[in-house]
């Protein structure tokens, strides 16, 4: 009987051996990795770079405007009554003159019969009075009555006419029409409103400069003009008019500009950013605007230097706070932090941290 405990025990003993064993093996193996992993080279984070670079830059004044029709009018009722045709369709060009709605003149052209009736018999009536002042049979005070009475119907004759002409709404202008307000025997009273008409070529640019760069402002000056909905396409304007006063509330000065817009892309209403070209040129550094990382912090970039590590070249990465001025296309001005030749990364920041391992490629766009 005891023989069999000490066997067992013996066993047990080897059994928990092996077990300490396996653990003891498996923390070994555990840490040679982990020191194998925390002594491994960090591979290289894979960048494109730019050069920063000192170029001539011509001075602008960077602000948001809105596109104006130079002629734009909401086209209206100005004589109440049912509408009985229309004769155009939304968003149709429409020659200047052309008729848009007609509203129901029936009254108005009963009356021009009658007043027309009226104007025929008060030339009679001249007429047979005239022929009797020939004779010495009549008054003078009755020709000038009939006289007044053929202007008077004459008068109301113009009148009828003129109302009529109202009651046919016709453009002013020959434009471009905007959406239908308006039904056939809808009830219209003057004011109301039928279709919008615009023209589109040229369009007014409206936009407002701070008081403090009036001095830089000059009719004949070159406005570029910028729209989300046409991205990388610019339009370009020339200044035409600056307000005679600047603005007491916003301390502003309106300004207005002209697009000429031949090929029809831009509408009244747009609104977008407005590079207005103040004439002067600097020597500036910029740099590719893709290289900046905005930061409520501060805007910065990553500056990339040629280091030894181990004996080898090796490219990494520090961080440089800059100061970043006006955009230029696809560059902007550097106003302070980086200087003429360096080399900064315009794409792959996402990865970065000051020091970091790089590797240069080129051919990866921003």
């Amino acid at each position: 009987m005891a023989k069999r405990i000490i066997i067992s025990v013996i066993v047990l003993a080897i059994f928990l051996a092996v077990i300490i064993g396996l653990f003891e093996f498996k923390l070994m193996v555990n840490r040679k990795i982990a020191y194998a992993i925390a002594h491994m080279p960090v591979p290289p984070v894979t960048v494109s770079t730019g050069i920063v670079r000192s170029d001539i830059v011509p001075q602008a004044i960077h602000i948001v405007g809105s596109l104006t029709a130079v002629q734009g009018v909401q086209v209206s009722a100005q004589i109440s009554g049912n509408v009985t045709a229309i004769y155009f369709h939304s968003g149709q060009m429409i020659k200047a003159g052309q008729k848009l709605v007609q509203i129901d003149n029936t009254t108005q052209l009963a009356q021009l019969k009658a007043d027309l009736a009226a104007e025929s018999l008060a030339k009679t009536n001249l007429l047979r009075t005239e022929n009797l002042m020939k004779h010495r049979a009549a008054a003078q005070a009755t020709l000038d009555a009939n006289q007044a009475a053929l202007l008077q119907a004459k008068a109301q004759v113009a009148g009828d006419r003129a109302t009529l002409e109202k009651l046919a709404i016709t453009a002013p202008f020959t434009g471009y029409l905007g959406l239908r307000q308006v039904s056939l025997g809808q009830y219209v009273s003057p004011g109301t409103p039928i279709v919008a008409l615009n023209t589109w070529t040229p369009l007014y640019l409206d936009f407002s400069i701070p008081q403090n760069e009036l001095d830089k402002l000059h009719i004949g000056e070159t406005v570029k003009f910028k729209v989300d909905a046409y991205r990388g396409q610019v339009f370009t304007g020339k200044v035409e008019a600056l307000s005679s006063q600047v603005d007491v509330a916003s301390r502003n000065i309106q300004m207005q500009a002209v697009l000429a817009n031949k090929r029809l892309l831009l509408k009244p209403g747009l609104f977008g950013r407005v590079t207005l070209l103040t004439g002067v040129n600097t020597k500036s550094l910029v740099v590719n605007a893709d290289a900046i990382t905005y930061n409520t912090f501060g805007d910065y970039v990553y500056v990339v230097h040629k280091t030894m590590k181990a004996g080898k070249p090796t490219l990494t990465v520090e961080s440089v706070l800059v100061k970043a001025g006006n955009p230029i296309g696809n560059d902007v001005v550097v106003m302070s932090g980086l200087k003429a030749g360096e080399v900064v990364v315009i794409a792959g920041q996402v990865k970065l941290r000051p020091g970091a391992v790089v590797a240069v490629n080129n051919t990866i766009k921003p």
